[in-house]
């Protein structure tokens, strides 16, 4: 270990660090003029937001990828912060090709020429941790090829040595260690890591591309093995339109499409995407669905189908003492519980929902709620159901941008029937009229 770079980076993050700090103070002294408790609440939660973002992108690649996991758990963060954290741009510089070369050359085992009829040195993409060249092989084929940014592997271990330090640090505050500082960090650190070996990501494409094979309707890129690597991936090279471009139109299709594709992951496959946003989806000249940039996923289970089924049902038809029970049986605590309060504050959550049409519900809503209690009472979903909800919430916010009509709740229990009843779990649960 180059202890001298560690020090000096470990420095250079505490400067950033304290400089945010006190920047917050200087920032939570003017929210003391905002007599609304709710709006000075919102105003805090989107100050936090903006200093992790500016801390974060002056301090590279490991936290650029950390405020993006980041900006996935509305568990953990105001949606105020969330917004903040999304807008974290994870385009840099690209590396010179010239510096990228022996280690491309490497990892292919010989020159370029042995590989690629052609390729072009200047990037058609650059990341945090890689960057993505086009080529053409030997045998004509037009491929994406996918190349890690120099030593990215040894800054996101040295960077996560650091935090850890910093975390039990932390932990030794009772207050802070009740929040489980180091295990989130710990889990953050790994996805992190697991986008920095390019064959997870080739071994995720395969999957994906065996569970959908027989959907015309969706693709994902081809992987070319004998091109592929530690550091390097190669692909096939597809064009589209991403979702959030397409323009006017009638995008219905493409919106049960991508219902299809997102329920299918979570419901039969139990093998989700878990960076599905609208840069990772293009909608090609036949109109299909295209998927890629799958390094990160989150394996499924029938515990989460159960999760999902139950709040269905608590939405549907449930009572408050329903919903606390379901808060009871499928999250974890951090802390001392007051359940009657936060009872109480599930009876006010049941009120603004029941009564609605499933045409009038909205995944975003609900859930967003009830992060929003899990927050304020320490209570924790599983990083597995937190990452299905918010693809929920993902999916949704596409499907409606691409068709407005969408019935996202009656959608889900169409998809979630025949499912259940092959699985013999089918309960009753009425779905209320649209």
């Amino acid at each position: 270990m180059n202890w001298f770079g560690s020090l000096w980076r470990a420095i250079w993050i505490g400067v950033v660090v304290n400089g945010c700090l006190a920047a917050y103070l200087f920032g939570r002294i003017g929210t003391l003029f905002i007599w609304d408790r709710t709006r000075r609440a919102s105003a805090v939660a989107r100050l936090r937001g903006r200093l992790l973002r500016f801390g974060m992108a002056h301090l590279g690649a490991t936290f650029i990828k950390l405020g993006q996991v980041l900006s996935t758990r509305p568990d953990l963060l105001a949606p105020e912060t969330i917004d903040e954290l999304r807008l974290l741009q994870d385009k840099l510089p690209p590396t010179p090709f010239a510096r990228l070369r022996p280690q491309l050359e490497a990892d292919l085992g010989g020159p370029l020429s042995h590989h690629f009829k052609e390729f072009d040195e200047v990037p058609v993409a650059a990341a945090s941790v890689a960057q993505v060249h086009r080529a053409v092989t030997h045998d004509g084929d037009e491929v994406a090829v996918k190349i890690l940014r120099p030593d990215v592997r040894a800054r996101v271990e040295r960077d996560g040595g650091i935090l850890r330090f910093q975390a039990r640090i932390l932990n030794l505050i009772p207050a802070i260690r009740s929040t489980d500082p180091i295990g989130h960090l710990e889990h953050f650190l790994a996805g992190i890591l697991e986008q920095t070996d390019l064959r997870l990501e080739s071994a995720n494409y395969e999957v994906f591309r065996r569970n959908f094979e027989g959907n015309s309707q969706v693709r994902f890129p081809k992987v070319y093995p004998a091109l592929s690597g530690p550091r390097v991936l190669t692909m096939e090279f597809l064009r589209g339109r991403k979702v959030d471009a397409l323009g006017p139109g009638d995008h219905s299709a493409s919106a049960l499409t991508l219902r299809d594709l997102f329920l299918k992951m979570c419901f039969e496959d139990g093998f989700l995407h878990a960076d599905l946003h609208p840069g990772n989806l293009l909608v090609d000249d036949a109109q299909r669905i295209v998927v890629f940039d799958v390094g990160l996923v989150v394996k499924l289970n029938d515990r989460h189908l159960a999760q999902v089924v139950d709040l269905a049902k608590c939405l549907s038809f449930g009572q408050t003492d329903d919903f606390v029970s379901h808060l009871r049986n499928f999250h974890t605590y951090i802390g001392d519980i007051d359940w009657p309060a936060l009872t109480r504050d599930a009876e006010a959550f049941a009120a603004r929902f029941r009564g609605r049409t499933t045409a009038e519900l909205e995944w975003g809503l609900v859930i967003g709620d009830m992060f929003a209690i899990g927050r304020r009472y320490g209570l924790r979903p599983v990083p597995e159901m937190a990452l299905l909800l918010v693809g929920l919430v993902t999916a949704e916010g596409i499907g409606k941008m691409l068709n407005p009509n969408a019935n996202s709740f009656q959608d889900l229990g169409l998809y979630l029937m025949p499912l259940l009843a092959r699985k013999g779990l089918l309960p009753t649960i009425p779905m209320q009229g649209a």
